[in-house]
């Protein structure tokens, strides 16, 4: 199995986004793992979420997936989600991952080949 080099700024990330519902949230883990935008998707159960929207403060349940990727899938990732998703300003948030187990990351590589 080759290394997979993952610096400070490696190539993969983690993206999450908040969901109205688990049935949106699904939606978007199965096409988004099915086109290979994404190893892994992790859906969340129920997170209360309170935000300002439009000069309000507004509050919701809903679901939080947590999305395993490469920098480079992310511009296709983000085009998906944003297709699937019924929020005029959907939650998308990409963080780097600085480090992880060498065999873990091998297998996100290989998945989204």
């Amino acid at each position: 199995m080759a290394e997979v080099k993952n610096t400070q700024n490696g190539p993969f990330q983690l993206v999450i986004c908040s969901c109205p519902s688990e049935e949106n949230a699904v939606s978007i883990a199965e096409n988004v793992v099915a086109q290979r935008l994404a190893a892994c998707v992790n859906v969340m159960p129920a997170v209360y979420s309170v935000y300002q929207w439009q000069d309000n403060v507004e509050s919701a349940k809903e679901n939080l997936i947590l999305i395993k990727t490469s920098k480079d899938r992310y511009p296709a990732l983000e085009k998906v989600i944003k297709s699937l998703h019924p929020y005029e300003v959907p939650e998308i948030i990409a963080l780097d991952i600085s480090s992880g187990l060498p065999e873990y990351l091998q297998w996100l590589e290989n998945s989204i080949k």
